[in-house]
């Protein structure tokens, strides 16, 4: 049986404001990249979308890296095209894309196809596996990627031992069809990250570290249960 209390599970990088903490966890990440480039020569890194990561990409976009040997992609997506408001792709096109870090390589996950369901195969046979980071961010609901409560495919992205890379994922709280990475792929990530501000969210951790006042369904808790090493949970009062 998992432990009650997961405090263990996670490492708190706590800091007074947003921007502090982008500015922080950017450095962070890319350090991490430097790391994986010192190593092989290129390096694979996963984002999430939303509207916390907006100055942490900015910030991560100014860093210093041979952003020429970098692989992008998403850790999730909504089912939209790349140029639609809600795409997670035209968020980092806008936000980390630009300047230098204009020269990684980015991979989408959407494909224009009527569902996800259609291209799973060519996504995942896209992706640059293992990721040496990736970055989470978790809903009010306790969700991150798109393991959204209720989900049709919830508990097959949570399998520790399943084998698939992404899935497809609706869900009532979910808005468009999604795609997400799985919680292998996630948790077999060099460095995972969590970002997440303000009261609620850390209220939300706390229930799902803790399994009280509605933590035990919350999803990120059965990625916290998966996980070998701490969570680097970068967090903004």
């Amino acid at each position: 049986m998992p432990p009650t209390d997961l405090s263990l599970q996670i490492q708190l990088h706590p800091f007074a404001d947003g921007d502090a903490v982008a500015q922080a966890l950017a450095q962070a990440v890319a350090d991490d990249l430097r790391a994986a480039l010192a190593l092989r020569g290129n390096a694979s890194l996963a984002l999430s979308g939303g509207t916390t990561p907006r100055r942490f990409l900015q910030a991560l976009s100014q860093q210093a890296l041979d952003w020429s040997q970098v692989t992008v992609t998403l850790v999730d997506e909504r089912w939209v095209a790349d140029d639609h408001e809600r795409s997670n792709a035209r968020l980092l096109k806008e936000y980390l894309l630009q300047g230098a870090a204009a020269q990684a390589r980015f991979v989408p996950l959407f494909r224009p196809a009527a569902t996800p369901d259609e291209v799973l195969q060519a996504v995942a046979a896209d992706l640059p596996l293992p990721l040496d980071v990736a970055v989470l961010g978790m809903g009010s609901d306790g969700h991150t990627a798109s393991f959204f409560p209720g989900g049709d495919r919830l508990a097959e992205a949570l399998d520790p031992a399943g084998d698939a890379v992404v899935l497809p994922m609706r869900a009532p709280g979910a808005g468009e069809p999604r795609i997400t990475l799985t919680l292998p792929v996630l948790r077999d990530a060099g460095r995972l990250y969590l970002h997440i501000e303000g009261g609620e969210k850390r209220q939300v951790l706390q229930q799902a570290l803790s399994g009280q006042g509605g933590g035990s369904g919350y999803p990120m808790r059965a990625v916290l249960q998966a996980l070998a090493s701490p969570l680097q949970v970068y967090l903004a009062y």
